[in-house]
């Protein structure tokens, strides 16, 4: 017989095993709050939880015949166990046991995110630490603007991953969240304290309110933070992707020894990792909107949004879960080409000082309309002239009227534009 494959990790927690020992851990609490109640024997509740188990082939079996797979598991539980069964699923509806033990894998799976989402963080600030004077190009509109430094680019995506992981706490705290109150949430057969029971004892909270189900705005939202997250992590690859271009050259994601990037030409080193993180975000926006779609279910309860969330829950998650993986290690083996980025600045032959030049001259007196009108003529004639923008500048009467040869020199002086790097970082906590 061909064994059952295992999936690591996140994948695990979506294996049918997984599944049916947290309807197990559901029922067997259910169980456990009726003895301490007086409503279940207690020898009864301790064979239960001693000798409960259950038979995936069998519930396969039945599922067939039954076409209930709630009922298939509990008939398989309840060969386990002989007479006692007569005390599982006591007062219960299906969705009692599934809606409450999703929550549960639900929290596992937020959990594993975060882990790879603090790592993240963690392997940015380290960069960001490493290149905090590094200078490059500031683009706007894709275009040359003025100098930053790569260390603020990563203070500026470390400050996102943190606001990710914090919305996914409360994401996490919001589908943390169990019910036992029956078929239509009145606990018409079952005394609400069982639900306090079952939540304690698998560390969720009872629903205030519910119907026969835990009410989907709570998916939702945990569905559209892992859409943002995934966001962050497109927006992050694209750069990376951005940077790496021929014409651009400013970092290089990971390459393999042995790698190869093209069939055709052996010379390539394509971003193939950030562009596989950059395409599986939109899967997680597409499932996202899907669990919005579920929000709006007919009265108490129907049944559309169980067979979507078999697909998107599992899929997002997992996704989102890899993706990490993959952005983590781009991060942690990122190439920055500091040479790159410096020959890059020196592109613009000066023009990028266009507003230290401005505001100098504007300093001095001059009417800022006349000033602008200055500087944006030598900027704009250089292809024609063949002259850097100082050489260009410090050749115009109207300036040297105004500034010395030292004072116009400071205008093109680097570090004016990244003298607040440090201040910055250390508002982040990365200093």
């Amino acid at each position: 017989m061909i064994p059952r494959y295992t999936p690591p990790e996140m994948g695990r927690l979506w294996t049918d095993q997984h599944k049916y020992e947290t309807w197990l851990q559901v029922e067997i609490a259910a169980c456990n709050a009726h003895a301490k109640l007086g409503n279940v024997p207690k020898d009864s509740a301790e064979r239960v939880a001693a000798k409960a188990t259950f038979d995936i082939d069998r519930i396969d079996e039945l599922e067939k015949e039954l076409n209930h797979d709630v009922i298939a598991f509990l008939t398989s539980v309840a060969d386990s166990i002989g007479d006692d069964s007569r005390h599982v699923h006591l007062g219960m509806t299906s969705s009692d046991m599934l809606d409450t033990a999703l929550a549960m894998v639900l929290v596992e799976a937020g959990a594993l995110i975060r882990e790879r989402l603090v790592k993240l963080r963690d392997i940015i600030a380290e960069q960001a630490r490493k290149h905090k004077d590094t200078l490059m190009m500031g683009r706007s509109h894709g275009v040359f603007a003025e100098p930053i430094t790569f260390g603020l680019k990563m203070g500026m995506w470390h400050e996102e991953v943190k606001r990710g992981i914090t919305r996914l706490d409360h994401a996490i705290e919001s589908v943390r969240v169990g019910q036992v109150s029956g078929a239509v949430g009145t606990y018409a057969f079952i005394d609400p304290q069982v639900e306090q029971l079952v939540c304690a004892e698998l560390n969720l909270q009872p629903a205030s309110v519910s119907t026969q189900i835990l009410q989907r705005d709570r998916h939702a939202e945990y569905m559209t933070v892992l859409a943002l997250i995934g966001a962050s992590l497109e927006k992050f690859a694209n750069e990376v992707r951005l940077l790496q271009r021929t014409d651009v050259g400013e970092v290089t994601e990971p390459f393999g020894k042995g790698q190869k990037g093209s069939s055709a030409m052996p010379h390539k080193k394509n971003p193939i990792t950030c562009e596989r993180v950059s395409g599986l975000a939109r899967i997680l926006r597409t499932n996202a909107l899907a669990a919005i779609e579920n929000v709006a279910l007919w009265h108490e309860r129907d049944i559309t949004h169980s067979s979507v969330e078999r697909v998107i829950l599992p899929d997002s998650t997992i996704l989102l879960y890899y993706m990490l993986g993959l952005f983590n290690r781009v991060m942690e083996g990122l190439q920055v080409h500091a040479d790159r980025m410096q020959s890059n600045i020196e592109l613009s032959k000066g023009t990028i000082y266009s507003q230290s030049v401005l505001l100098a001259l504007t300093g001095h007196g001059m009417r800022r309309e006349d000033a602008y009108r200055v500087v944006q003529k030598h900027a704009h004639t250089l292809a024609e002239t063949g002259k850097d923008f100082r050489t260009s500048v410090r050749e115009d009467e109207a300036v040297r009227e105004l500034l010395t040869d030292a004072e116009l020199d400071a205008c093109f002086d680097p570090k004016n534009f990244v003298r607040h790097v440090d201040t910055i970082l250390q508002r982040t906590g990365i200093l």
